[in-house]
């Protein structure tokens, strides 16, 4: 297995701070293009460079993914690394999803801003007798105002399509940190168990030095027992000597 590089020259980690670099820069980009009109030059210049950064953004994040699955898979790395880089990983796609909800909120914004304009008024229509502009009635609509319809109903749907596949990701996401969860709670469990054990063990063992020690004083007690009876027999045999002696 190889060695994981702590130095900092490690390709992965390079390009996981570059994508982080490139989180910032989209984010202050954002901030800049909210303090503008919208109608400006200056806005449509940075939706554009934003959209650009945003798609370069998901693309490095999708082969940060790839090279984090090759590497586990080749046990180029340990199961501990390949868990903390998809961690890292999520990290960064929860990030694509919120900065995608940014950069669409304030498209939104601008498609409720064009839709409010082209909705015509009832009352003012009806007071000089001409029919409404209602989407049922385009054949009688002028030529640019189906066009913005139109445009306006494809960057919808493709707004829609966008959010589904954002929150789809972030779906994702959600289910890897619960198999995360329920994970770490296995292994505490597990855990739980071991120390039970060695509690267990613990106090079977001060059972049974308790016991041991018990048996060494009495066996202490039994030794001390047999050296008076034998002083005492001594003492006996003694006694019985003096008097035949006499």
């Amino acid at each position: 297995m190889a060695l994981i590089n702590f130095e900092g020259n490690d390709p992965w980690l390079l390009e996981y701070d570059a994508c982080e670099r490139l989180f910032r820069e989209i984010m202050e980009q954002l901030t800049l293009r909210d303090r503008e009109p919208r109608t400006s030059q200056t806005f449509a210049h940075l939706s554009a460079n934003i959209r650009i950064r945003m798609k370069k953004y998901s693309g490095e994040v999708r082969q940060l993914k790839i090279k984090v699955e090759e590497a586990s898979r080749q046990r180029n790395i340990t199961a501990e690394e390949a868990e903390r880089r998809t961690r890292q990983v999520e990290q960064l796609q929860s990030k694509d999803v919120q900065i995608q909800r940014l950069f669409d909120s304030r498209r939104n914004e601008m498609a409720s801003s064009r839709a409010g304009l082209m909705a015509p008024s009832s009352s003012a229509f009806a007071d000089i007798g001409t029919t409404s502009w209602g989407i049922d009635d385009d054949d009688d609509q002028p030529l640019d105002i189906q066009v913005s319809v139109t445009d306006l109903k494809s960057e919808q749907k493709r707004l829609l399509e966008e959010q589904e596949q954002g929150l789809e990701e972030l779906s994702k996401v959600i289910s890897r940190q619960k198999q995360i969860a329920h994970t770490i709670h296995s292994e505490v469990d597990l855990h739980n168990e071991i120390i039970d054990d060695l509690a267990d063990h613990v106090d079977r063992t001060d059972e049974r030095l308790i016991q041991g020690t018990r048996s060494v004083q009495s066996i202490s007690e039994k030794d001390r027992t047999w050296g008076y009876w034998i002083i005492i027999i001594i003492l006996l045999i003694s006694i019985v000597v003096v008097s035949l002696i006499k």
